[in-house]
């Protein structure tokens, strides 16, 4: 078994349940001692600026603003698909603290030996 969780979202702000959601699952693997990603693509790669996730909120009340502070302090990856944001005009000067931009190779690298979440 494998102690490497990725999640990977391709929501934003149209979906908060889903979005919020990603970083709370982030937070609960590592948590549980997991080696844990969150890679962020397609729409979701806006919730890599600042800000974007203040207001963000789940159904059940969640805020994904504190789970992604818990990322943060934890040092846990949030890697930003580079075309994706790049076709959206983010650049790697726009990203949240603890964001970094990641390539499809990268990706691939890091679902081969984990276990992965798509939301």
């Amino acid at each position: 078994m494998t102690n490497n969780v990725v999640i990977v979202l391709s929501c934003g702000t149209d979906n908060p349940n889903r979005s919020t959601r990603a970083f709370f699952l982030a937070m609960a693997a590592h948590k549980e001692g997991k080696q844990a990603t969150l890679f962020l693509l397609d729409e979701g790669v806006y919730l890599a600026r600042p800000g974007i996730t203040d207001h963000l909120r789940a159904a059940t009340g969640d805020n994904a603003d504190d789970h992604l502070s818990y990322l943060q302090a934890n040092q846990v990856p949030i890697l930003v698909c580079t075309p994706c944001a790049a076709a959206r005009r983010i650049g790697a000067e726009d990203l949240i603290e603890g964001a970094r931009m990641a390539t499809a190779a990268e990706l691939i690298k890091l679902i081969s030996d984990a276990a992965v979440i798509s939301l």
